[in-house]
């Protein structure tokens, strides 16, 4: 295993030539399927108003429901799952069941991607999982029945969460502190919420949601491509002690970026054994974890439920995944200056806030509800995107990938229940926003019991882990 003098053995290569922008750029580009597979249920998942099927001469209010079959408004949509499989009345537990077997796919890609990532790569892992995630995808426009189109789903959601993950580590693995910061906020979160806008506008004009899946693979495709252009990462190649396949990509780097690359990269004394101790802070990663709960529950809750608020869903779609943007910014800023604990809580409180005011908020005044939706959603928007830096830089090269995808799978045992937080909703209005609000208040307050890692170096042993500041 590598000595954590790796960014000073590195450091002839510069932070931003055109090596660094080019694999910037083009891991940025394998975020934008992720985007628009993730939240898609938001449409193809959403039910149109409907009735009883009658004679043509008898009438009947919409929702209505009854044992002989349905007539579905079209008015919104042509088709959607909800529509094409009945899955209202009796059986409307269904669609936000479909949403959380999505889920459960993405919690076991976080358990299985983790450790394969770790022992055989990051770019072999991005690329096979971004292939599982395409291919699928394009399988499940052909599906049958609600039970196949759920278990292709869960299929896809594996894939998706892998190839994200991968992508995030292999980029934070290979530039430089300077750029770890903009391309953990302003790159793969950014690049994940131009996606996410991506999807309402394309199901605006695809009211199909088998059309839009169809359209959905099609940037996958384009993306495998890339597997030429994308190396792998030379940390993760040195703790496996292949040097010389590391020193070739550094050395590449070196010609892209105009400048001469000396004899020996990687000395000898800098490659190590990789050690067997686990005795790393258990703390710290169960207090991960549930504050990765916490936010995933807020997050896709807030996205998910756009399809309730007032006003036109695909525009409330676009502004949820606009808010993103604003928020991201935020997030850059602050993880440049100010350290880990205090970014985290400080936006998991603001998030957090706002939405246990919405219960004060009378039912008339939709649009200051909306505004507060909005901002709770801002919030959590960029404590999402200060997790995934705030818990890479803790985490040495050989568990780095296996860490998040451990917290991961915590946050997607959230993203599992969202649809049953969106569903309390049908009882109480306010409920969601209160249970949201609170857990990541507190989880706010928890946050500030995290190890620090602002200024310090990615960890490459288990020994070199930072420890938990006071």
């Amino acid at each position: 295993m590598i000595s954590p003098d790796y960014d000073d053995s590195t450091a002839f290569l510069g932070d931003w030539g055109p090596f660094q922008r080019t694999v910037f750029a083009l891991l940025c580009l394998s975020m934008i399927p992720n985007g628009f597979t993730g939240l898609s249920m938001v449409f193809m998942g959403d039910t149109p108003a409907h009735r009883c099927l009658i004679p043509a001469n008898r009438d009947s209010r919409f929702s209505k429901c009854c044992l002989d079959g349905w007539e579905y408004d079209t008015g919104t949509y042509i088709s959607t799952i909800v529509s094409e499989w009945d899955l209202v009345c009796s059986d409307n537990w269904r669609a936000p069941l479909t949403t959380s077997l999505f889920f459960c796919g993405v919690l076991t890609g976080s358990v299985i991607s983790g450790q394969m990532s770790d022992r055989f790569g990051r770019k072999k892992v991005l690329f096979v999982t971004m292939g599982i995630q395409t291919v699928f995808t394009f399988i499940q426009v052909f599906s049958p029945s609600w039970l196949i189109f759920c278990l292709l789903f869960f299929i896809v959601g594996m894939g998706q969460i892998s190839n994200y993950v991968a992508g995030f580590v292999l980029g934070m693995e290979i530039f430089s502190p300077s750029v770890r910061d903009i391309y953990a906020t302003l790159g793969v979160c950014l690049f994940f919420s131009i996606g996410y806008m991506m999807l309402p506008l394309a199901a605006y004009f695809l009211r199909d949601w088998r059309m839009l899946l169809l359209v959905f693979t099609i940037p996958g495709i384009f993306c495998m491509l890339l597997w030429w252009f994308i190396p792998e990462s030379p940390r993760w190649l040195l703790s496996q002690g292949r040097v010389v396949e590391a020193e070739a990509i550094v050395r590449k780097a070196a010609q892209m970026n105009g400048v001469n690359a000396p004899d020996v990269v990687f000395p000898l004394n800098q490659v190590k054994h990789a050690s067997c101790c686990k005795n790393y802070n258990i703390y710290s990663i169960i207090h991960f974890t549930i504050v990765w709960f916490s936010v995933s529950v807020g997050y896709c809750a807030l996205s998910l439920n756009t399809s309730s608020l007032h006003g036109n869903i695909y525009l409330n779609c676009f502004l949820s995944a606009a808010v993103e943007v604003p928020a991201l910014i935020m997030a850059w800023l602050m993880l440049r200056r100010w350290p880990r604990r205090l970014c985290l809580s400080s936006t998991l409180s603001l998030g957090g806030l706002v939405l246990l005011f919405i219960q004060l908020i009378p039912q008339h005044m939709n649009y200051v509800a909306f505004s507060l939706v909005m901002l709770g959603k801002f919030g959590l928007s960029a404590a999402f995107s200060i997790l995934y830096p705030a818990t890479a830089e803790l985490y040495p090269t050989v568990l780095r990938n296996t860490a998040l995808g451990t917290c991961s799978m915590a946050s997607r045992v959230g993203s599992i229940l969202a649809p049953y937080f969106i569903y309390l909703g049908s009882y109480y209005r306010s409920l969601p926003y209160i249970l949201i609000g609170s857990v990541n208040i507190l989880s706010g307050l928890l946050s500030l019991l995290l190890p620090e890692s602002l200024g310090s170096p990615l960890p490459e042993t288990i020994s070199h882990m930072q420890t938990v500041v006071g």
